[in-house]
């Protein structure tokens, strides 16, 4: 059975943070074939830096566990490209974004965010800044 993971599980997982459900989601994730949509995987980058207080190397590496497991199935190019964006300083969820939008015919990223919009541009990507001066 594959089952459909929503971002509690995760989190639990990753923080181990309830007696209970923490090892069930342990359980579930090493008992059955995952899948894992972009949606899921940027919420939770977002609840694990804000609320758990994770380092980009921590979510990185939460991402990669994931992303690398036989038994989940995940966007590979989404969570790359969001991984590139991490790498160099940005947002998961940037990235992903980004992809995603490139995947429905998207030519140009629109940003007030300055710290993607120089991410964008160093690989070479269109993108519109928006911010005021």
């Amino acid at each position: 059975m594959k089952v459909i993971v929503d971002t509690d599980i995760l989190v639990r997982m990753f923080t181990r943070d309830h007696p209970v459900e923490s090892p069930r989601a342990e359980e579930l994730l090493r008992t059955h074939d995952a899948v894992i949509s972009n949606q899921t995987l940027c919420e939770m980058t977002w609840v694990l830096k804000k609320a758990y207080k994770f380092t980009a190397a921590e979510l990185k590496q939460a991402v990669e566990a994931l992303s690398g497991s036989e038994t989940v199935i995940v966007d590979r190019g989404a969570v790359e490209n969001g991984l590139t964006f991490m790498n160099a300083g940005g947002d998961f969820a940037d990235g992903v974004i980004a992809f995603e939008g490139r995947r429905l015919g998207g030519e140009v990223f629109a940003t007030f965010d300055r710290k993607a919009a120089n991410i964008l541009k160093r690989t070479h990507q269109s993108v519109l800044l928006l911010a005021a001066d």
